[in-house]
Formats: structure tokens, C-alpha cells, sequence
């Protein structure tokens, strides 16, 4: 097997290390710059913001800040924050939030440069449907939750105007810069902490054991289900274990490369496609979408699911789905859905797994999904208690 391990961003890390953003960016932009800091608006309150709109003026930088989106960026803000970006000249957009900034200031940053006479909107460049842009704009992320990769990754997620999340791809959305300080994760509520967690486990126990996995990617992937299993309950219980909190950063960065490099698979398509029907946190449907199919697929195993049980402590591949679900129930999250869902059935969720933007999730399963099998998963979903 043929196999091909994408470049990682540059990386400075530890506590503090947000300092480093202002002399990061300008050896990037040069002095005097002026830059759009994509930054989450649930963080005014932290001071976080603050500190690295701080480093950048620092370093003699302008800056204007976007913070007008929610939860899941839509194709509308990706597109306002493109707009800010051309009418002040930006040369670099700073992402600082969890995966929902990184993901938008990823699309600024690789569309903001188009012409004014060939402006596309984001939804344009939506399931690789046209290229991106020669020419970008410098990238710096800064996480601010531990959990989707983004910070290391190709790849955004947008939502249309119809609801649905759509994905870009492509090298240009890959950052410069990546500043994995785990003082920036601090203030992050136990639920998020806990869901945030999951979601790097998750993406780290299906890029090992899907059909593109590889020996070389699971070294990746493998260390950070290792770094999950083993620091994220403390970091629930205690939100100021700096360790811990430093650990799961790492992990959601190490399963961000996994991903990268071998994609997802069906729980991932499960919870990208509750997450179209309603609200709910990326990391909770991807953890209920894995505990609906892992008993399915681990008894296929052919040694994959073998490996990823032990990197968490399991003894066998049959015992991991009671270890996954185990710890997803102790950190807290809530497994059932019917209250949340109620309405929504098990033919309309199945509909929405076998969409077009969906589809790729589900050819990555190694064991083969068919229609059957997507109704069965969706009935698992909403009615597991």
C-alpha cells in the first residue's frame, strides 16, 4: 500500500505561548501590517482576545476583529469576514477560538484574496467544486478548546443557508502558524471540556481503523487516544490541571494530523447529520454516532480495532465499546437523544446520512455501510438510552 503523510504546520507550544502571536504574525506579514483577528464571542470575558489583539499591536500590527458568528460558522459570516478582510487590506487573519473560529478564519484566510471582479462566496468552493485561490493570506491559529484538529488540518465546515454542513478542502486552508498554549483552554466549562475531548478521541480512534488507515498515521493517532483516555477526566474534574489541559491540546492536534491524513468515518457521518436536523454539539454527536456502530464494526476487526482498544486500555477489540462508552458517560455527557430529537425519525435521519455531503464519511468506514445498515444506525441513535 501506497501512502502519502501530509506537511504539519509549524508549532509553538506551552503555557504563555499566545505571547508569541504578534512576532509570529510579522515575520509573515512584515511591519505594519494590518490583520483581521477571527476571534470566538464567547471569549471577551476570558481577557483572551485581548492578550493577543495585545501581542499584534505589539509587534506593530493593525488589527480589526471579527466576532460575528456563532457555534457553527455559516457561509454567510465566512463570507463578511472575507469582505472585512479585502476592504482593509489584511495580509493575515489570526483564528483564535475553538473549531468553529479555526474553521472560519482557515476559509478567510484562503479566499479573502480573490479579485474583485472573480469574488466567489465560500459556499463556492464547498465539496472541492472549484479550487482555491493561488494567492492567501497568512494563517495563525490558536485553539482555545482541545478537541477537532482544525489547528493542524485541511479541512473546514461550514453551514449553508439550507442547514446542512458542508465541507472545504484543500492545502490552502492548511494554517502557518499554530499556537498551542493550554492557558487558552483554561476557562472552558466542564461540558465542553468533556465534548471537546471525545471529539478528539473520536477522530483519532477512526482515522486508525478506517480503510485508509495507515502504521505510520496511527503513530498519530494512536498517542492521542493514549492522551485521552488518560487526562480527560481530570481535566473535567479539574479545570485548572494545567497538565492535564496540556495534554489534551496535544491530543487534539495529534488526532487533528490523523484525520488530515486518513479522514473519519461513520460516526462522524452520524453526527454531521443530527447536527443538520438540530442543534447539538459536534463532539457529543460524533461520540453517540460511535457508540451506535463501534459494536458493529469491531466485529469485522482485523486487527484495527485490536490496536486502537489497546492504546486505550482495552484488552480486545470487543472490549472497546464498553471502554469508549464508559468513558463518554463518566465525563458527563448525555447519551440519550429522544427528548432533543423528538419528531425527528429514523428514515429522516437515515436520509440525511446518505446525502451528498455526507457521502465521504461513509465510503471511509472500512466495513461496508449500506442502506440497510444506515437505517439501523439511525434507529440505534435516537433510541439509545
Amino acid at each position: 500500500m501506497t501512502y502519502v503523510q501530509t506537511r504539519m504546520p509549524r508549532i509553538t507550544g506551552g503555557p504563555g505561548a499566545r505571547e508569541a502571536t504578534g512576532a509570529l504574525t510579522a515575520a509573515l506579514t512584515g511591519v505594519g501590517a494590518h490583520v483581521v483577528l477571527v476571534a470566538d464571542p464567547g471569549l471577551k470575558a476570558t481577557g483572551l482576545a485581548d492578550d493577543v489583539q495585545a501581542s499584534l499591536a505589539k509587534a506593530g500590527l493593525g488589527v480589526s476583529v471579527f466576532s460575528e458568528f456563532g457555534g457553527d460558522p455559516t457561509v454567510a459570516s465566512a463570507d463578511a469576514a472575507a469582505a472585512l478582510a479585502r476592504r482593509t487590506r489584511a495580509k493575515a487573519v489570526v483564528s483564535l477560538g475553538g473549531g468553529s473560529a479555526l474553521d472560519l478564519g482557515k476559509v478567510v484566510a484562503a479566499i479573502a484574496t480573490t479579485a474583485a471582479t472573480a469574488r466567489k462566496s465560500a459556499v463556492d468552493y464547498e465539496l472541492c467544486k472549484r479550487p482555491f485561490p493561488r494567492k492567501r493570506l497568512a494563517s495563525i491559529v490558536i485553539p482555545t478548546t482541545a478537541g477537532t484538529g482544525s489547528e493542524v488540518t485541511r479541512t473546514a465546515i461550514l453551514t449553508r443557508a439550507d442547514k446542512a454542513k458542508v465541507w472545504l478542502w484543500g492545502e490552502e486552508l492548511k494554517a502557518d502558524e499554530v499556537i498551542l498554549d493550554p492557558e487558552a483552554t483554561r476557562s472552558l466549562p466542564p461540558f465542553l471540556t468533556a465534548a471537546t475531548g471525545i471529539d478528539a478521541l473520536v477522530h483519532a480512534l477512526e482515522a486508525s481503523t478506517n480503510a485508509n488507515a495507515t502504521a505510520f498515521n496511527n503513530l498519530f493517532a494512536h498517542e492521542a487516544i493514549r492522551l485521552v483516555a488518560g487526562h480527560l477526566e481530570r481535566a473535567v474534574q479539574d479545570g485548572g490541571d494545567l497538565a492535564a489541559r496540556e495534554a489534551l491540546q496535544r491530543a487534539a492536534a495529534l488526532g487533528g494530523v490523523a484525520i488530515d491524513n486518513c479522514g473519519t468515518a461513520v460516526a462522524h457521518n452520524i453526527g454531521h447529520a443530527l447536527a443538520s436536523l438540530r442543534p447539538i454539539h459536534h463532539g457529543r454527536s460524533v461520540a453517540l454516532g460511535l457508540i451506535a456502530t463501534l459494536p458493529w464494526n469491531v466485529a469485522d476487526d482485523d486487527g484495527r480495532f485490536a490496536a486502537a482498544a489497546a492504546a486505550m486500555g482495552a484488552p480486545s477489540a470487543r472490549a472497546l465499546p464498553a471502554a469508549f462508552e464508559a468513558l463518554t458517560r463518566a465525563v458527563g455527557l448525555k447519551v440519550a437523544l429522544a427528548e432533543e430529537f423528538s419528531g425527528v425519525t429514523p428514515e429522516r435521519l437515515a436520509e440525511q446520512m446518505g446525502r451528498p455531503e455526507n457521502a465521504a464519511m461513509r465510503t471511509s468506514n472500512r466495513r461496508r455501510i449500506e442502506d440497510t445498515d444506515l437505517l439501523a444506525f439511525a434507529r440505534t441513535v435516537l433510541t439509545q438510552a
